[in-house]
């Protein structure tokens, strides 16, 4: 039981990743998170009004089924395969976050300063998770999937727009990090 409550190395989980993708492959079927949400958009109806979302859902299902089972996967680890809340932060990353006023770091899996129901009594913490969602939502959109999407499953098909999304992705990422986040917090 210790080896589940632990990361996994690479050398385990990196292969498992590779195998299940291979086997995706092998299917006809190509992995992605963020597609879901057009497929939950257009069981919605929202076909009727955005050409977009009006397509053959149901040859998606099998995908919906995938993020059911990441939501439950992720559910029993964080509740039963977890031994501490807390991330293993780098000391100097936990004392800078000290000082942007997240008390909650190093001892939280997540800032309880954003992530708690407090989060809706304050308006610019408010305005940041909106924003940010929308702006990942459109991101991934308009990128043509998300971060692990085209990291994990475009990198392995070897496809040159995967390559230029995830070389956006990261540089996006920095500058969040080193110059956004400091000025709003």
């Amino acid at each position: 039981m210790e080896f589940l409550f632990n990361p996994w190395p690479w050398f385990v989980s990196g292969p498992l990743i590779g195998f299940t993708l291979f086997l995706l492959l092998m299917v006809g079927k190509r992995f992605g998170m963020s597609s879901n949400l057009r497929t939950i958009c257009a069981i919605g109806g929202a076909g009727k009004k955005v050409n977009f979302f009006n397509f053959d859902w149901k040859a998606q299902r099998w995908n919906l089924i995938v993020a059911v089972g990441a939501l439950i996967g992720g559910y029993i680890a964080a509740n039963y395969l977890t031994i501490s809340d807390a991330v293993n932060l780098n000391p100097e990353t936990v004392n800078d976050l000290h000082e942007m006023g997240f008390k909650s770091a190093g001892t939280a899996y997540m800032p309880t300063e954003l992530f708690d129901m407090s989060v809706f009594g304050n308006v610019k913490n408010l305005i940041v998770l909106v924003g940010g969602g929308l702006l990942v939502g459109f991101g991934a959109r308009y990128a043509g999937g998300c971060t692990s999407g085209h990291a994990i499953s475009g990198l392995s098909n070897l496809q040159l727009p995967s390559l230029i999304a995830v070389i956006g992705f990261f540089i996006g990422g920095l500058l969040m990090v080193h110059i956004l986040f400091p000025l709003i917090f």
